[in-house]
């Protein structure tokens, strides 16, 4: 993999170069000092993942993330001195489209173990540019419901900002559950339930075991594990399958809706890297529920869309500020009459 690293500090570059040494499936084909450079950069060699700093003098991190995904897109890893003290610049980066972040590793004693979680996160991102293989998981047919509603969302490089987006456009008396798979390591979960709050008028909190998606509430995937349904009314994490490159895996969450939600569903996918979510949101769509993927021109990373629109996997094909919109045209008011039917799918 050809890596570039954008860092001011000499220390913290020849950490990084030693950490990467000992792989030589991993090549460092430049590095600068500032954004401005790591920009200008990029125009030149666009590398496959690139190592952003995040406070630099001149251009930080955010903005530099934000250009090069505008100019010359590429993965990027945010590699900080502290991601704890850098909370909502690491979530305005991946905002733009940066797709995790960790700690920089620092000089002395073994540079693998002390590079540890920069390698995993480094490997999982390799195996994600080569595309993980997709979740595939048996259906059961619906019966006949209430009127629960649920909105099943995933969104991956680019889905903080689109997330905040999305729910910042939602009434408080939005009538349905809503349950968020963001691509993000577990110790950004909570600061990232907290960072959503603030922009939505609808609570938002970490998904723990056992929970209960209830109308008007937001539930936001927490762990490394995959969330998903266990019951008509109860979500769980799960391991399997563990060789799932996506983690949490946006298809694993959409085929547990498959089987187990009993009422009505809308799918949406947001923008992303790779294929997770694809096959699962063709999956609600083969079953009659409403889908809808986020259009080219709005995605930070027109990824997992794409490849939701490559399958037919979308009823809708829309701009990010008109997915909100839809949601509330389709779900804003509690139909009259109570419970209704929903139409069961042909057996296979």
């Amino acid at each position: 993999m050809k890596i570039a690293i954008v860092n001011d500090l000499p220390m913290a570059v020849e950490a990084l170069r030693r950490a990467l040494a000992g792989n030589s499936g991993h090549q460092v084909v430049w590095t600068a000092a500032d954004g401005a450079e790591a920009v200008a950069r990029c125009k030149q060699e666009t590398p496959d993942l690139l190592l952003m700093d995040l406070v630099m003098p001149g251009m930080d991190g955010v903005e530099a993330t934000r250009r090069i995904m505008d100019e010359t897109p590429c993965a990027i890893l945010i590699v900080t001195s502290s991601v704890g003290a850098n909370t909502w610049r690491v979530f305005d980066a991946m905002g733009h489209g940066a797709l995790d972040a960790v700690d920089t590793p620092v000089l002395g004693g073994d540079p693998r173990t002390g590079a540890a979680s920069l390698l995993a996160k480094i490997d999982a991102i390799g195996r994600l540019i080569g595309g993980g293989r997709p979740v595939a998981m048996p259906a059961v047919r619906r019966q006949s419901v209430g009127i629960e509603r649920l909105v099943a969302i995933g969104a991956s490089a680019g889905g903080p900002a689109a997330l905040s987006a999305l729910l910042s456009a939602l009434p408080g008396d939005f009538p349905a559950a809503v349950v968020i798979v963001q691509h993000v390591d577990r110790q950004f979960a909570v600061g990232m339930a907290e960072w959503l709050r603030q922009h939505s008028r609808l609570p938002v909190q970490v998904a723990e075991e056992g929970d209960r998606p209830q109308p008007g509430r937001v539930l936001l995937a927490g762990t490394n594990d995959h969330l998903a349904f266990t019951s008509a009314h109860r979500l769980g994490y799960t391991r399997e399958p563990v060789d799932c490159v996506y983690r949490p895996s946006v298809d694993a969450f959409f085929h547990s809706v498959c089987r187990f939600w009993p009422g009505e569903t809308i799918g949406v996918l947001l923008t992303g890297m790779g294929r997770d979510g694809a096959l699962g949101l063709k999956a609600l769509r083969d079953r009659g529920w409403h889908t809808i993927a986020q259009d080219r021109t709005t995605s930070a990373v027109y990824g997992m869309p794409k490849a939701a629109a490559d399958v037919s996997a979308a009823v809708e094909i829309l701009a990010l500020d008109r997915i909100a919109r839809r949601l509330v045209e389709r779900f804003g008011r509690v139909p009259q009459g109570g419970a209704r039917t929903v139409a069961m799918p042909p057996t296979e």
